[in-house]
């Protein structure tokens, strides 16, 4: 049964797949939230208690991607490296069906061309990478806070993102694969000479 004042997660989901479906048909800036209401069959004021902004449309349920992430690091006992820890986690956390990859890869797109986009998601990768120090600074006894941990949740996400602007701009290739080498290249220190799977 649903929580009285909480709306079904089917609902959200119709609403952002609407959104997304009209934001790569005229563009994101083009797209007002009255044009995604009336799409929807809804009161503009109803798409607000889904989302808190137009933009949150393009992200969708960002706090269970973090969560999925947060789960798959911890599953890694200490005896696993941790790049190597960190690497897994990158890859399983972005599993997805064959038939929610097309819908990602327009999210990808706009996330990294539409200015007002860009912005936005200086928060998302915050939160993103808080998730990847605060692990690692447990993994090593450390603060999150501490350059390491730091430096390990940056680098971290300039791999993970790195390996998805390849995906989007390559179709053709793997998301999985693509997010695996990265992680790949950051473990080894980046070898002077290309090679493996992404090298090309």
């Amino acid at each position: 049964m649903a929580t009285v004042g909480r709306p079904p997660r089917t609902n959200r989901e119709q609403i952002a797949a609407v959104a997304l479906d009209l934001f790569a048909r005229d563009g994101f800036e083009a797209t007002s939230v009255a044009e995604i209401a009336a799409a929807v069959g809804v009161e503009r004021r109803t798409i607000f208690r889904y989302f808190p902004s137009k933009n949150d449309m393009v992200w969708g349920d960002f706090d269970w991607v973090i969560e999925r992430l947060r789960g798959h690091l911890e599953e890694s006992g200490e005896e696993v490296p941790l790049l190597e820890a960190l690497r897994r986690a990158a890859v399983l956390s972005n599993q997805y069906p064959e038939e929610e990859l097309p819908a990602l890869r327009v999210r990808l797109a706009m996330i990294t061309t539409v200015p007002a986009l860009q912005a936005h998601s200086m928060l998302r990768y915050a939160a993103w990478r808080q998730a990847v120090a605060e692990w690692a600074a447990r993994r090593r006894g450390e603060a999150p806070d501490d350059l390491a941990p730091e430096l390990i949740g940056h680098a971290a996400l300039a791999a993970s993102m790195s390996a998805f602007n390849r995906w989007v701009q390559k179709p053709e290739e793997d998301l999985e694969g693509c997010l695996d080498e990265a992680y790949r290249l950051l473990g080894e220190g980046f070898p002077e000479r290309a090679g493996g799977a992404g090298g090309g």
